[in-house]
């Protein structure tokens, strides 16, 4: 079972883990109702590496990416629910629109993103490539997205 974060102290502690000789995969996103595709790319994600580390958007992140409406779900409920996962070690939360800064401090060794993007097209590619951190491009599942469902719902 994963466990929450504080940010203060997720550097620090991915730091022993390296010293330690374990690898540190990361990848962020809003999870806001979490579904098969979601599931399928945290697994993805954790087969890159000894431990995952799942940077949330928190409500006032989501709202200001995705608007009002948003998120469904509050922050607490959804780091509990990817702290259910076995595929997630640990979340932390961050209020920024773009992990940068967090990726910047964490140094994860593999970082992943959604096959949408490209290196070319990834916002923090300048941090991954000055950290070294290899980054890999997730497949999304076909037609499954948090936006799909809440439209089905509405309609």
């Amino acid at each position: 079972m994963g466990q929450v974060i504080n940010r203060e102290h997720i550097a620090d502690f991915v730091e022993k883990l390296h010293k330690s000789g374990k690898t540190v995969v990361t990848t962020n996103g809003c999870f806001d109702i979490l579904h098969v595709g979601h599931v399928r790319y945290l697994q993805k994600t954790k087969s890159f590496a000894d431990y995952s580390i799942v940077l949330l958007n928190s409500d006032k992140s989501v709202r200001s990416i995705k608007g009002e409406g948003r998120p469904i779900n509050n922050e607490n409920d959804r780091a509990e629910v990817l702290c259910a996962l076995s595929c997630v070690d640990y979340v932390v939360m961050f209020d920024e629109n773009s992990p940068a800064d967090l990726l910047d401090e964490i140094k994860p060794d593999v970082y992943t993103k959604g096959a949408d993007y490209n290196m070319e097209t990834l916002p923090e590619a300048d941090i991954m490539r000055k950290n070294n951190t290899r980054v890999e491009f997730i497949t999304f599942v076909e037609g499954k997205s948090t936006t799909n469902i809440i439209n089905k719902m509405r309609s």
